[in-house]
């Protein structure tokens, strides 16, 4: 468990929400949740709710790019909802470091992030 992040599953469709500053240890809580998705479903549509949010600390950062690395190809698609412009940075950060297709949307855009990560490429 943790206080700053919140994993649902629907199928292939992860729903990841984050508050306030990431640690390494919610990555130990979220990662494995992540992979026991990727292992029953092959690639996810991940959906990354950012409410409050303010970064990760060094260790966090370390351990989202060590994800990024190993799980290159398991994401079909990447949808980040935030509320901020550098979080819609983000979005444009983190498309060399997968293969999936990642597409920011603002957060009164909640629903339509939904329907373009079910929707065939």
């Amino acid at each position: 468990m943790s206080e700053n992040v919140e994993v649902v599953h629907l199928k292939d469709l992860t729903i990841v929400r984050l508050t306030g500053k990431l640690t390494a240890a919610d990555y130990e809580y979220f990662v494995p949740e992540i992979e026991k998705q990727i292992a029953e479903f092959g690639k996810l549509r991940l959906l990354v709710e950012l409410h409050d949010f303010h970064g990760w600390t060094m260790g966090a950062l370390w351990d989202d790019v060590k994800f990024d690395a190993k799980h290159w190809n398991d994401i079909k698609r990447l949808a980040i909802v935030g509320e901020t412009k550098w979080e819609s940075g983000m979005a444009v950060f983190c498309k060399p470091f997968t293969s999936a297709s990642v597409k920011y949307f603002d957060q009164t855009k909640l629903e339509d992030a939904k329907k373009w990560l079910v929707e065939e490429e």
